[in-house]
Parts: C-alpha cells; structure tokens; sequence
C-alpha cells in the first residue's frame, strides 16, 4: 500500500494523564420503549436519532421518545430478525437480515421500506453488514463460502465473491483514506481491494488470527482488526503488527477476548464490544492512545451479550446487547482543558511544534503515536522548547511533557 497523507484540522485536547475520563451510563429496555430487548445491532443517522435493529423489527430513539418499526406495521419489511442497520450520509436507514435487505429513505421522514434481495443484485440474501464507502456506495457483507460481497451505487448492482475475492465469506468491509477496501474474514483473516487486485493476509503474514470478527481503520489509516482472540492493529503500509489480547479484564486464566465490534469517536479513540460466550461474561472497552479501559453490566451497561456499538455527534457510545441497550456518556471531569500556563502552537502542526510555559520549566517530554508506540524522547531544561515533527505522519498523537510539579498529557493530530 502506498504512504498515505491524511489532512485534518489541528483539534487539541489537555487532559491529566494520571487521570482516565470520568463516564455515566443509562439504559433502556422494553419499559422505555424498545420493541425488543434482544438487541442486535445499532447505528446514529445524521441527525443523531439512534437506530436499533432487535429480534422484533427497528427501534428509533430521538432522544424523547420511541418509534417502533416492524411486519405488523410495515408488511414490507423482510423480517423482523435485524441482523445488521445502517445509516447512510444522505439520511437513508439501511436494515440487512436473512432474506435480504430493506432502505427506508430518508430515514425518520420516510414510511416505506423497500426491499432488495437476490432478485435486484443481491449476491446472497444472508446480510451480515452494510457499510457505506467514501463514494456513497453501499457494500453488503455475506458471510457465507462463496457470495462475498455485493456493491449497490444507488443504480446497479456488482458482486466479488470466490475465487476473486481470495476468502471464504466477508463479515464487515471498512475503508481507507486512499479508497482501498479492507474486508474481514470469518475465516480467512483480512483481504484487500485497491480497485485492481486482491491480497489476502493470514496468521502466517503476522495476524493474531484468521477468525475476523469486525474491521475498523483509525484516522491514521491503522487498520483496527477484531478476531475470536483480540484485536490485530496493522499500520497504513502493512508493514508492523501490533496484538491487543486483554481489552477487558477477566479473572486468570480467562483472559480471552473475542471482540464482536469495532467503532472510532471524533477524539480518535477505538471503541469495542467484547463477548466470552463460555463465561457468558462481556463489556465495552475503549482505547485512548496508551491504555485500556473498560466497563460491564457491573457499571451499569444494560447485560452480559454485548453485540453492536456505534457513537453520535456527541462522542455518547450507544450500545446493544440482548438485554436492552445503554448509553455511555463522556464526562470530561478529568480533562484540563484550559491550562493557561502551557501552550502548544502552531495550530496547525505541521514541521514542529512549540511548547511554552509561563510558570513551570519543561524537564522532558514525550511523544507517543495512537498505537501507544514511542516515537519521541527528549530531555529539556527551559520553559520553551521545539519539537521537530517533520518526519511524523499525519494522525493523533500524546504529548505526555514533564514538568517539576505536574506531568501533562496533551492529545495532538498533526495535519
């Protein structure tokens, strides 16, 4: 894969590093409205209603009250056994099951569900995922041998499916900034589409495991892969792999960590589902650049069987499990956000970074990557100092700098 170059806009946050952010959780059944509190799957549309596909067709939630969606109300619905739903960037909700999928245009305007299935393009009526590409084009994971994928513009249907597509069925596709797709395997690990060609990468390539679960890839283009057994993360240039096994703590020796879903907030954090069937054990995890945090039905996340998980314009984490779903909400109580002593500058960073203090002299900085790889040491001895950043790739990145009375910690994305 060729070196990508992402543009951002400079967004910096001062948090205490010794410090992790506060969080509330609520939650919600069939009491509050819920059709169902075996929930599947959720997604946030544009005007960040929440959607969830249960056992008993769609529940809407726009942050008052409840909107149910099912056979009985809307007979062209394909089932009521949502295994998957989508919200697309035009405002559209997309619902895959077991025979086939349903659009409801313009998502809370609209009332009729139109269907598709094998007969309109579908190259298999079993939809596991629906993910929308850059290009607004939706991709239909089915997770069975030999359908693979199948791509709708909006007009006409195309599908790559065995032996093309080197794998044996896809669960969920994600897209890079260069417009690659990344397909994960129930079986057969990670594949990639340039547009042209298909590479497969296996344990034998560096994979924690062949038995993907679910794919995201961070602003950084890091590749984000869920297994049976962890997460692999894999860098935008497929060159180095790193293994997160213990997301979610778990009592010696039941340390495995089957992740069911991936997502990313607008802080840059990773964000997962995990689930020990055999335990019947599961909880939330996110990542923040350098370590783990993680939360259960002990914190107050509605059930054990956590399933899906997605996250609104707010940064709040919705999440599904088979007992109702919950609402993580970031209290930011932990964050130093104005420290008028220190600052950072230029905004944006682009070839070095300044980092001055009015108060406190500066002893020695570092610079980690949002793998929590260290990429920067450097001793000072002054209230204003120089980093260079110029060799440093565009992505999040923790500043930790250490000063005679406090140690910060700054989170930076460098354009």
């Amino acid at each position: 894969m060729q070196k990508r170059f992402i543009h951002f806009s400079i967004i910096l946050f001062l948090f205490l590093s010794t410090l992790s952010e506060a969080q509330t959780i609520e939650s919600y059944s069939e009491l509050d409205g819920l059709s169902s509190n075996y929930v599947e799957c959720v997604a946030v549309d544009i005007y960040d209603n929440v959607w969830f596909g249960t056992s008993n067709g769609v529940s809407m939630f726009d942050g008052n009250s409840w909107t149910i969606y099912n056979q009985n109300s809307h007979p062209q619905m394909l089932s009521n056994n949502i295994k998957t739903i989508t919200a697309t960037t035009n405002g559209d909700i997309w619902i895959g099951t077991d025979y086939g999928a349903n659009k409801l245009s313009a998502g809370v305007l609209g009332s009729n569900w139109i269907s598709f299935t094998t007969s309109d393009g579908l190259a298999n009526n079993k939809v596991v995922s629906i993910d929308e590409a850059p290009n607004g084009e939706l991709w239909f994971s089915h997770s069975s041998f030999s359908a693979g994928v199948s791509v709708y513009d909006g007009v006409n249907w195309t599908s790559y499916n065995y032996p093309d597509l080197p794998i044996s069925g896809v669960c969920a596709t994600a897209f890079d900034s260069n417009g690659d797709k990344w397909f994960a395997s129930p079986l057969d690990g990670l594949a990639h589409f340039d547009g042209l060609n298909f590479t497969n990468y296996l344990t034998s390539d560096g994979l924690l495991s062949n038995y993907s679960t679910s794919i995201c890839i961070d602003n950084s283009d890091n590749i984000w892969l869920g297994s049976q057994e962890g997460m692999t993360v894999i860098d935008n240039n497929v060159s180095q792999y790193n293994f997160h096994t213990i997301m979610y703590s778990l009592p010696p020796p039941d340390t495995l960590n089957p992740v069911v879903e991936i997502a990313k907030d607008s802080w840059g954090r990773i964000w997962t589902t995990i689930y020990v069937g055999y335990l019947a054990e599961g909880g939330v995890a996110y990542w923040n650049g350098s370590q783990w945090a993680d939360f259960d039905h002990s914190d107050g996340i509605a059930g054990p069987n956590v399933k899906g998980l997605a996250i609104d314009s707010q940064n709040n984490v919705w999440v599904a499990t088979t007992t109702g779903v919950s609402k993580i909400v970031p209290v930011p109580s932990a964050i130093n956000i104005l420290n008028s002593s220190v600052k950072i500058y230029p905004i944006p960073a682009k070839s070095y970074l300044n980092i001055s203090s009015n108060e406190n002299e500066l002893t020695c900085l570092y610079l980690y990557d949002n793998l929590g790889r260290l990429c920067n040491v450097s001793n000072q001895d002054s209230n204003n100092s120089m980093l260079d950043i110029s060799e440093l790739k565009s992505g999040i990145y923790y500043l930790k700098l250490f000063y005679s009375d406090q140690i910060l910690s700054h989170k930076i994305i460098i354009e």
